[in-house]
């Protein structure tokens, strides 16, 4: 069974590793880009996540790049606490959540593919320009290049082109009117150095979480006319300096945001854009997998995470169903209304509502935040999550293994 993989980001490299070792061998992903480099900035891999990457044996080498948070605080703009909660292996998992850098680990994921399916699995230079009957089209310096696939999944990110392909009225992705910048800061921890830290609300936010030993993601955002707009680069440089303004007056006796924002080694600016759920990502022997499939807004930290399970959830259809038609299916069964509620939760803000709240509830700031928000609904909100997302402890150290153990399926 030959399988293409269009675009060799993280789901697309995570469903390659997935489908080998659930026993499929005639894989290969065709990446747009010449050349993968280490772009981007900090990411989070929630539990659920780094449990897949651990049963493909994968554990050890993604601990080894970042750091694992013991715990994510949610502040206002004064620097007071609205809620605290431990996570990872201090929450009860059986796996720890890692905040690592997006490139390193998108090239140690390349690095285990060439590693396991070979120097040539992954075709660097070709853009994908269309699909029929089995075939994908690709463009390259050299000319055109086909290809067929008994399954072409489409992992192309948020500008899909196997999505437009199928969706060609769907238009540009959605900008909600927020605007982030992202770097990152060689700086001392802050607090006890091992906390993902978000303040601000609805309009205004700062978040930072380290990912390595004296570096510090941080993230910028605010809503307004501001730097970007749905067709922005999204790599794009900018001048700190406004940014850092933005944020003069936020310094919490525990955390100087300006001056941490000022001394990061670059600003990269991006529109906050998702699309509005589909009702199937499935056209034929074509499927779509990551942000092709369900671009959603970083509230929560998932989309990476749910990358991932899409792509060892594909897998594991395809290595125990009849046929890849049933295991296509199953696929859309399990992912795509779990993902399309995230996409709607997390344009209420996810568990970043509990901030929203605050400010409209105690915008001069408050005395306690149960004052303001009672315990009971601050826990609703992010146990709420939890479970939407699929990572609620004790459901997701009780699940099933998406390792496939007997290969009945397509395969046969």
């Amino acid at each position: 069974m030959a399988i293409v993989i269009v675009g060799a980001g993280i789901g697309g490299l995570t469903t390659a590793l997935s489908l080998h070792q659930a026993g499929f061998r005639d894989i290969a992903v065709y990446e747009r880009a010449a050349v993968l480099r280490p772009l981007g900035v900090g990411i989070n891999l929630l539990p659920h996540a780094v449990r897949e990457l651990t049963e493909l044996g994968l554990g050890e080498r993604v601990a080894g790049l970042g750091v694992a948070p013991g715990a994510l605080a949610y502040y206002n703009r004064r620097g007071q606490q609205i809620w605290r909660e431990p996570r990872g292996l201090d929450a009860g998992y059986r796996w720890p959540q890692l905040s690592v850098h997006r490139g390193r680990f998108q090239l140690e994921l390349l690095a285990v593919v060439r590693d396991r399916l070979g120097a040539d699995a992954v075709h660097t230079g070709h853009r994908l320009v269309g699909v029929q009957d089995g075939v994908a089209r690709f463009e390259t310096a050299a000319g055109e290049v086909r290809v067929t696939g008994d399954l072409i999944v489409g992992a192309d990110g948020i500008h899909s082109i196997l999505r437009r392909h199928h969706h060609p009225g769907e238009g540009a992705p959605v900008w909600n009117g927020l605007t982030l910048w992202r770097g990152s800061v060689r700086a001392p921890g802050f607090l006890d150095g091992r906390t993902m830290i978000m303040a601000g609300d609805a309009e205004q936010k700062f978040v930072a979480y380290p990912i390595a030993p004296g570096l510090i993601n941080v993230v910028a955002e605010r809503r307004g006319p501001g730097f970007a707009g749905p067709n922005a680069d999204w790599n794009r440089t900018v001048d700190p300096a406004p940014v850092v303004a933005l944020f003069a007056g936020w310094r919490f006796p525990w955390l100087d945001v300006p001056a941490l924002l000022a001394a990061a080694d670059e600003i990269l600016e991006y529109p906050m854009v998702d699309r509005d759920p589909i009702d199937t990502w499935t056209h034929g022997n074509t499927t779509l997998l990551g942000d092709a499939a369900h671009p959603m807004y970083p509230n929560g930290s998932n989309g990476a995470s749910q990358a991932i399970l899409d792509a060892r959830t594909l897998a594991f259809h395809l290595a125990t169903a009849s046929t890849v038609r049933q295991a296509l299916d199953a696929y859309e069964t399990d992912r795509r209304p779990a993902t399309t509620a995230l996409v709607l939760s997390n344009r209420r803000h996810g568990p970043e509502q509990v901030m929203v709240l605050a400010h409209e509830r105690a915008p001069d700031g408050f005395a306690h935040i149960h004052d303001v928000i009672p315990p009971d609904e601050l826990n609703e909100i992010a146990t709420g999550y939890k479970k939407a997302a699929g990572f609620l402890p004790a459901d997701l150290n009780e699940r099933p293994s998406l390792t496939p153990t007997v290969f009945s399926g397509v395969l046969q």
